[in-house]
């Protein structure tokens, strides 16, 4: 097994079938996904079941409450679009699940239909995004706390991000789920639980303010740490390819699928792994 880190986030890991994996590379494979955040796989040949079983040995999986669910394993949920369709899922940066109290830890994403050209995915490190903060700035967030929202995204309200987009209707839903969900709280520099890495834990699809700033000057730092943030320096664009697993931690990765192959089809499997309250 190698592993290879890659410019801007993440790493590759080769030569290794994750359907088998002995004790010693699985805790390979985990450290590495605490150190760089996310890690990619090329040429795996995973069942439904392979996919389950290698997403619970890092935790109990999370049953999505707004994607569409595969037909017959409720633990994946469909990241689809279909030819006809404008709209893709997750078309911005974002990471998944900090609207929770405890954020989901990561999701294993396999490839299932993909595009002839197009449809890559970007990730940025937000381990590095804190690291390369100038000092001023690290001093300011470094005690600082932020309000995440799915109200906005997923929610019945007219400002609902995906409700307000027919095309992504059947794919997106259970606006109810998302009404009922309280705002929550979580710092905007947060040390890993797994690493013990400081990484930036704001982003723009679901926090909403900076706790005790006024509206302008809250609006202004999120801005700020998002171009921050945003820098190609600190993202990898991933190629995905028959074969390809991308395993990415909430807590210190951004992502966003590029919606560049109009026309065709791409079906993607998410698993989500349970995560834990951050500090």
């Amino acid at each position: 097994m190698q592993i290879t880190p890659l410019a801007g986030a993440g790493a590759e890991i080769t030569g290794v079938d994750v359907r088998h994996l002995s004790s010693g590379e699985f805790a390979a494979v985990r450290q590495a996904y605490a150190d760089h955040g996310v890690i990619f796989f090329r040429d795996q040949s995973l069942t439904e079941q392979d996919h389950i079983a290698f997403a619970r040995r890092f935790g109990p999986i999370n049953i999505n409450r707004f994607f569409q669910a595969h037909e017959r394993y409720p633990e994946i949920a469909l990241v689809l679009k279909e030819k006809e369709q404008k709209t893709n899922i997750g078309g911005g940066w974002h990471t998944d699940h900090s609207y929770d109290a405890e954020p989901a830890m990561g999701s294993v994403l396999v490839a299932r239909q993909l595009p002839d050209v197009g449809g890559d995915t970007w990730f940025a490190s937000m381990y590095m995004a804190h690291d390369t903060l100038d000092d001023a700035t690290k001093a300011e967030v470094a005690g600082l706390r932020a309000v995440h929202s799915a109200r906005h995204i997923f929610g019945s309200g007219n400002d609902n991000h995906y409700k307000a987009n027919r095309d992504t209707d059947g794919r997106i839903g259970n606006t109810a789920a998302a009404d009922v969900l309280d705002d929550v709280v979580h710092p905007v520099v947060i040390t890993h639980p797994l690493s013990g890495k400081k990484a930036l834990y704001v982003n723009p699809a679901f926090t909403i303010r900076v706790e005790g700033y006024p509206d302008d000057a809250s609006n202004a730092l999120l801005a700020r740490l998002y171009a921050h943030a945003m820098n190609p320096d600190h993202a990898y664009r991933f190629k995905w390819q028959p074969g390809s697993v991308a395993f990415w931690d909430n807590r210190a990765t951004w992502h966003w699928a590029m919606n560049d192959y109009h026309g065709e089809r791409r079906l993607m499997h998410r698993i989500t792994i349970e995560g834990c309250a951050l500090n």
